[in-house]
């Protein structure tokens, strides 16, 4: 067992996964910790882990051979909100998308859009929760005196002081 494998590919696996990172290493020692310990070692320990490529370029070709591939919907999902982490844009990955149709055929690149969509909304669900969330907490802030409130009341004692005037 390589310790420094492993712990070179959970780092790099993070870097590349954000926040979701710790989650996935998780679910995937509950599976099996053998598998686990392959999936991070191997991929990220080693391949990722590489000089020659960044994350960002090596996502991109990720996910241009899980299109080709056509039999891994959950991995391409998985990869295109890892490209999104390490800064490929939503438009990047559609065009990567249509490139690969004229190499990997229509119906790989109508599976793989529309994994980029559900990616997608799921992405904006979560950015919409968190606002709610912030919003809500926000709202329920007690406040002796609102914002502006000073400058309306100065306001509208000067208003008055005119008309009486």
């Amino acid at each position: 067992m390589n310790n420094e494998r492993y712990e070179r590919g959970v780092q790099k696996f993070k870097e590349i996964k954000g926040e979701k990172g710790e989650e996935a290493i998780a679910r995937l020692k509950e599976l099996d910790p053998d598998l686990a310990r392959y999936v991070i070692e191997f991929p990220f320990g080693d391949v990722y882990s590489r000089p020659g490529l960044d994350l960002r370029s090596r996502e991109i070709a990720t996910i241009a051979a899980l299109i080709t591939l056509g039999n891994a919907p959950l991995q391409l999902k998985v990869h295109i909100r890892s490209a999104l982490n390490v800064g490929v844009s939503r438009r990047e990955i559609i065009e990567i998308i249509i490139q690969m149709a004229v190499y990997a055929g229509f119906p790989a690149a109508l599976n793989a859009i529309r994994a980029a969509k559900e990616v997608f909304e799921e992405l904006d669900k979560e950015e919409n929760e968190k606002r709610t969330k912030i919003t809500r907490t926000n709202k329920f802030i007690p406040r002796l005196v609102k914002i502006n409130e000073k400058s309306r009341i100065r306001q509208n004692k000067s208003k008055r002081h005119r008309r009486v005037l």
